[in-house]
């Protein structure tokens, strides 16, 4: 199984390339270096790290997305889910709602996306 997780840099880095991509690495290098004060070999290495998980690849000096933001993050959720609440969503919001009221908005926002889903699985 993919482990969705990232250290602060890596997760630093990786906003940097989606905020850019695609993006040539020599220009990935300069960002770097303005932003995170890092040398040439730290971006590349870094780079490789995340290129070896398969979030981006570097394809003749080009370096563009493999997994979308949205994607990691939803993977990021799917795993927690999996891992803190045996794959249950109705635990995760019931273990949630017990420490944080939910405002009428964000009700709202879930009985639409409940609606929404329910639509799909009739169609």
């Amino acid at each position: 199984m993919e482990t969705y997780k990232l250290g602060e840099m890596e997760e630093k880095f990786a906003n940097l390339i989606w905020d850019h991509a695609p993006i040539p690495s020599g220009q990935l290098v300069k960002l770097c270096e303005e932003a995170f004060h890092w040398k040439r070999t730290t971006t590349y290495t870094m780079l490789k790290r995340l290129c070896l998980r398969k979030l981006f690849v570097n394809q003749d000096g080009l370096v563009q997305t493999i997994m979308t933001r949205e994607d990691f993050q939803a993977a990021q959720g799917e795993q927690f889910l999996n891992e803190t609440f045996h794959g249950s969503l109705p635990c995760f919001l019931t273990a949630f709602s017990r420490r944080k009221k939910l405002s009428r908005q964000e009700i709202e926002e879930l009985q639409k996306m409940i609606d929404n889903y329910k639509e799909d699985c009739d169609a």
